[in-house]
């Protein structure tokens, strides 16, 4: 999944640091570092199992991912 999935590109930090334009010339390295120093950055609700990374609210994405048949 990219890096850029992982950013609330709705929230004020992405915009005051103006990463529209800045994310796409930034290493995955520095990105990385760029959403552990700020949880702000990070877009949630964020689920990661062993199978599976859900970033994000998207109802019908979760409930076929969470949703198992017979429950």
């Amino acid at each position: 999944m990219p890096l850029r999935r992982f950013f609330n590109a709705g929230g004020a930090a992405y915009r005051n640091l103006g990463l529209k334009d800045k994310l796409p010339q930034m290493t995955d390295e520095e990105q990385i570092a760029l959403l552990a120093s700020d949880g702000m950055l990070v877009k949630r609700p964020l689920l990661i199992g062993s199978d599976l990374v859900l970033v994000g609210f998207q109802e019908a994405e979760w409930q076929k991912a969470l949703v198992r048949p017979g429950m």
